[in-house]
């Protein structure tokens, strides 16, 4: 089934994950319920577990977007000149 973590999976409680993301575990559960993280509930009372392996790809989702939205707005300043390769530019790095 597809979701559900395998035998070989580490699981996570939704604090560690919080203290791993810099959040709190309210957050942490709502990126669970969005599908942001994959996360199945174990035992008996049945909690929350989180996979790690979500945890890592979430945390390079959020660098992919970081590093686009990064992009944007150096692009947001480059001038025309500069983006067809003639003309003054006007941020020389």
């Amino acid at each position: 089934m597809p979701g559900i973590p395998t035998a070989d999976a580490r699981l996570l409680a939704p604090a560690q994950v919080g203290e791993v993301l810099g959040l709190p575990v309210d957050e942490v559960m709502a990126l669970v319920m969005e599908g942001r993280l994959r996360g199945v509930r174990v035992g008996s009372p049945a909690r929350w577990r989180v996979d790690e392996a979500s945890v890592s790809d979430y945390l390079d989702d959020q660098a992919e977007e970081a590093r686009r939205i990064a992009l944007w707005r150096q692009a947001q300043h480059a001038s025309f000149p500069e983006l067809w390769g003639a003309g003054p530019v006007r941020h020389a790095d």
